[in-house]
């Protein structure tokens, strides 16, 4: 895949309407919004707590990333598991199902008893990528933290608990070609830069490219916003602004 970059990067807009400024946006910004239409886009939204009277049932999960680094949330029971291929987990498992309020307290509960958080970042997520351990150690990591969230005194009477049952998407992903090299991240899009490779995994919004032996990370909501234009040839390389992926080592960069 190959593409050029046409700005300016303007906002675009919020739940379904357009930005009436037709705001710019910096290229750096991964939700391509600005300040107005980003808040609008929040104001009716269960990550920001702003619905507590939504009939629908939720889900209760853990969610796995890389050693020692797991968090507990919640998703609509409707959206399977989209939202954990979103964010990148490389395995996850269900804890249990029920009303929202009820799945809200869950995850708050097993977020302090766990000690675990309920958000953990792309930075992080991408430095222990390229050299996770197999698949049956990550399932035994969730089922490991399985075992204590389903031992904890407190849940709420509404929420339905549910069998352990750990699902892996790393060959999903395609992490096992990442060859234990972290690469080089994109750190903003450019007017008139180019963004060029050959595909080889995908986790969450970040696309893995092969780029002539080096290997590009580009978190695709970097693009929004922008005039994209193809590319085409063997010679055209990535000129966007990037900087090396850090490697985590004990829990710290």
């Amino acid at each position: 895949m190959g593409f050029r970059v046409g700005g300016p990067r303007r906002c675009v807009g919020a739940r379904g309407n357009p930005c009436p400024d037709a705001a710019v946006v910096a290229g750096k910004a991964t939700q391509a919004r600005c300040a107005e239409c980003a808040r609008l886009d929040r104001a009716h939204s269960v990550a920001a707590d702003t619905i507590a009277d939504d009939p629908r049932t939720y889900r209760v999960y853990l969610a796995w990333f890389g050693p020692g680094m797991v968090k507990v949330g919640i998703t609509r029971e409707e959206r399977g598991a989209a939202r954990l291929l979103e964010q990148g987990a490389v395995a996850f498992g269900w804890l249990g199902r029920g009303p929202l309020m009820a799945a809200r307290r869950t995850e708050e509960l097993l977020r302090v008893a766990l000690k675990v958080p309920d958000r953990i970042s792309y930075a992080r997520k991408r430095a222990v990528r390229a050299a996770l351990p197999g698949v049956e150690e990550r399932r035994a990591e969730v089922e490991r933290m399985y075992g204590f969230a389903v031992a904890l005194d407190g849940w709420p009477e509404s929420l339905e608990r549910l069998p352990a049952d750990v699902v892996d998407h790393g060959e999903a992903f395609g992490v096992e070609r990442l060859s234990g090299v972290p690469g080089h991240a994109v750190t903003e899009l450019v007017d008139g830069g180019v963004v060029s490779g050959e595909l080889v995994a995908v986790a969450g919004p970040d696309l893995c490219l092969d780029d002539a032996g080096r290997l590009v990370v580009l978190d695709s909501r970097l693009l929004r916003g922008w005039r994209l234009e193809a590319v085409q040839g063997a010679t055209t390389r990535t000129t966007v602004p990037v900087r090396e992926v850090p490697v985590e080592q004990g829990g710290l960069f």
